[in-house]
């Protein structure tokens, strides 16, 4: 009789092996979830608060500036203009927008109105500051920006106040000269230290000063130091922060210009208006009053349409 060969059923064995294998993971899945529960997750202390981000700006658009500024306006900025042709003086008038890539980060406009002897410009640079730092603002960014403005246009900044002197009778010293209660001479300073001291505090006192002026580039030793009240200097009620600029130039050997830059801040935008006269050498060299106080004036229109 031919006998059998016995097989074992692997097919079955490895089945419940399989069920087993999983019973027992889900077990011991079980057992650690019960260990560690959601609540129980600690936070590393290190971490700590999340640092404050500054605030932004005012503004996050800017108006259309070819259009800001009335044609009344234009009028006296641009007198050459009554003597073009109408079509000359209607194109005058509408002005050239400045080519920009985002129109809510920067726009421009220019203005301008020739004549035989009379020449004048005028535009407008108008910027939105943004800070990419999150722990500065848009307006310290932009005031950055403006005091760059100012430095290059060779203004200084208006100076710091010096650092206040300590009373010596508030810290109880005794003052220098005189005389201890038991008749001795009085510990502390002598007159030899005192003046050592002294020179030691101007010299660096110096040092500071010569420091924080590096930036400001140096005056033109041409030009003239009287003040007359209308040299490039800080204004005030104009926006934030704001200055005028006004420099007068020969152009070839007949042509004199007056070039005058209006520049203040409010929030995070930056107004620039820049106007400029030329004439011919048998004219007069253009007035530098007359000139500032139009700048001024659209400054300040463009400054209350920013408030609007």
């Amino acid at each position: 009789m031919q006998l059998k060969r016995y097989a074992p059923r692997l097919a079955g064995s490895t089945a419940r092996s399989a069920a087993l294998l999983a019973l027992g993971l889900t077990a011991g899945l079980t057992a650690c979830s019960a260990g560690t529960p959601a609540d129980d997750l600690t936070v590393d202390s290190k971490a700590g608060p999340a640092a404050a981000t500054a605030p932004p700006g005012r503004y996050r658009t800017l108006f259309e500036p070819c259009g800001a500024v009335p044609q009344a306006t234009l009028k006296e900025l641009l007198p050459g203009a009554a003597e073009l042709s109408e079509a000359e003086r209607d194109k005058a008038y509408r002005g050239v927008a400045a080519v920009t890539y985002d129109t809510d980060r920067r726009v421009g406009c220019t203005w301008k109105a020739d004549t035989l002897e009379l020449s004048h410009r005028l535009s407008l640079d108008i910027e939105r500051v943004v800070s990419y730092d999150a722990t500065v603002s848009d307006d310290d960014r932009a005031q950055e920006v403006y005091l760059r403005k100012q430095l290059a246009a060779g203004i200084p900044l208006p100076p710091t106040a010096p650092p206040a002197t300590t009373d010596a009778s508030a810290t109880g010293a005794t003052p220098t000269g005189t005389s201890s209660p038991s008749g001795q001479p009085a510990t502390g300073a002598t007159p030899s230290s005192t003046a050592s001291s002294t020179a030691s505090s101007t010299a660096s006192s110096t040092a500071s000063s010569t420091a924080s002026s590096a930036d400001v580039p140096a005056a033109d030793p041409t030009a003239t130091t009287t003040a007359t009240g209308l040299e490039p200097r800080v204004l005030e009620g104009l926006g934030d922060v704001a200055y005028v600029d006004d420099v007068l130039s020969t152009v070839g050997t007949s042509r004199q210009q007056r070039l005058v830059h209006v520049v203040f801040r409010t929030s995070n935008v930056l107004v620039t208006v820049s106007y400029q006269e030329q004439t011919t050498g048998s004219a007069e060299a253009p007035d530098s009053q007359e000139l500032q106080e139009r700048a001024r004036n659209l400054a300040r229109k463009l400054a209350e349409r920013l408030e609007e």
